[in-house]
């Protein structure tokens, strides 16, 4: 038979009436008397494979009876456009040619599993519709965070994994032995070396895998994550706050412009995305304490807010939340103190809507060696693994700012998700590392 190229199934409304090749798997099969369908996904979109007894040589007809769920293949027919059709369109089959032909028992059939069942299968669970819909808005957010950078002069730079010293403290860090010279420890964060190189390139953003070894069980964590963190050199917490605020409403209408069809797949009511306008509501912490205790909520001011204050508070606006200025000992080591009020951080967490609690945490940071020096005491920190740290402030110190976003809370906020388990591809949870 001819060759025709291959092409893939999101691109094909551009051949209708011309002979293609598409290469995929095996979603769905049925027959009706002498003619048989096989949709196929490749990545891209879904397409049926119609093969009419007569228009294809015999043995490629026969061939379909050997065909199972998920097995790959090679099709090669005639576009048409068939609004009845999954994805549109329709492949009227003149050649089907088997890559492999899957097992009969395949795990994942079309009826309810078992969330525990679905994760020890979620090499195979990535293949669904659903599945395939979140990494695809995930992939856009990851896109759309580095455009956003790259479009505002961030320079990118890559952050160690491996790090001698804790950032945002001792208890939640994966430690493992580094040759002959000790322990070292899995990043829980890029900040400290962002802040290095922002006095080098002024404005700057890491992207990469987090590590926080700890022992929680809720809807919101992982013990490895991926988080987009930027530095900015003279940026004060106002500066961080605007920033802030338009790289959220960013994520959001990239999103809705984008991945509209993969949020309807997974049944997102969109009106509370589109209502994410600017400016964010801004509260103080000690405004928000207030509004958690007229809510009955048994907070005393100081302690840090958890998952319950966290929706409670977010449920209470239609955009993202801007909680500032919290308790300095609530915080870490590393932010700047408010000048009108010592024992208060210049910091803000931000809480997206609808219960899916923070999605960023950013600062000001402390600019002056000496009161970095006693931080670390105030603190309990060792000062010898954090010498190169304090040379940022001996050597052209400078005021600067920066923030955090945890990549997998803001998919599971935009797509409307119960669990960030599943807003990563393969999740790490503290009773999970399989697969």
């Amino acid at each position: 038979m001819e060759h025709f190229p291959p092409v893939t199934i999101s691109r094909l409304s551009q051949y209708v009436g011309q002979q293609v090749t598409v290469r995929g798997w095996v979603v769905h099969l049925r027959s009706s008397g002498k003619i048989r369908f096989v949709v196929v996904r490749d990545g891209t979109g879904i397409v049926q494979g119609v093969l009419v007894k007569g228009h294809i040589p015999d043995r490629e007809f026969e061939t379909f009876e050997d065909l199972t769920l998920e097995s790959s293949l090679s099709l090669t027919g005639l576009v048409k456009a068939e609004p009845r059709a999954p994805g549109g369109f329709e492949l009227l089959v003149m050649e089907l040619k088997p890559i492999h032909i899957a097992q009969e028992d395949y795990p994942i059939q079309p009826k309810e599993h078992g969330i525990g069942f679905l994760m020890d299968h979620r090499h195979l669970w990535l293949r669904s519709p659903r599945q395939q819909a979140i990494l695809r808005v995930r992939d856009e957010v990851c896109r759309a965070c580095r455009d956003f950078f790259h479009e505002r002069d961030f320079v990118l730079v890559d952050t160690p994994i491996l790090t001698p010293t804790a950032c945002e403290g001792t208890t939640s860090l994966f430690e493992t032995e580094y040759l002959d010279r000790g322990k070292a420890y899995l990043s829980q964060s890029g900040q400290l070396y962002l802040e290095a190189a922002a006095m080098a390139l002024g404005k700057v953003y890491c992207f990469g895998p987090t590590f926080r070894a700890e022992k929680s069980k809720t809807r919101r964590h992982l013990t490895e994550f991926w988080m987009v963190e930027a530095e900015a050199a003279f940026y004060n917490l106002d500066d961080l706050l605007t920033l802030v605020e338009d790289f959220v409403r960013y994520l959001v209408e990239r999103v809705l412009a984008h991945r509209e069809p993969e949020l309807r797949l997974l049944e997102r009511d969109l009106t509370p995305l589109r209502a994410v306008s600017q400016p964010f509501p801004r509260l103080s912490y000690t405004e928000a304490v207030a509004r958690l205790q007229e809510q009955g909520l048994p907070l005393t001011w100081g302690e840090d807010f958890g998952g319950d204050e966290e929706t409670v508070l977010s449920g209470m606006f239609e955009a993202p939340v801007m909680v500032h200025r919290y308790p300095r000992r609530a915080k870490a080591f590393y932010m700047e103190a408010d000048p009108e009020n010592p024992d208060l951080a210049l910091c803000v967490d931000v809480l997206a809507p609808e219960g899916y609690g923070e999605i960023i945490g950013g600062s000001q940071r402390v600019a002056d060696l000496d009161v970095l020096l006693e931080r670390l005491k105030e603190y309990g920190l060792p000062r010898e693994p954090f010498e190169w740290y304090l040379d940022l402030r001996r050597y052209g110190s400078v005021p600067h700012s920066g923030f955090g976003l945890g990549v997998e809370r803001t998919v599971a906020w935009l797509c409307g998700l119960k669990h960030v388990r599943e807003a990563i591809p393969f999740p790490r949870l503290i009773d999970r590392l399989y697969p």
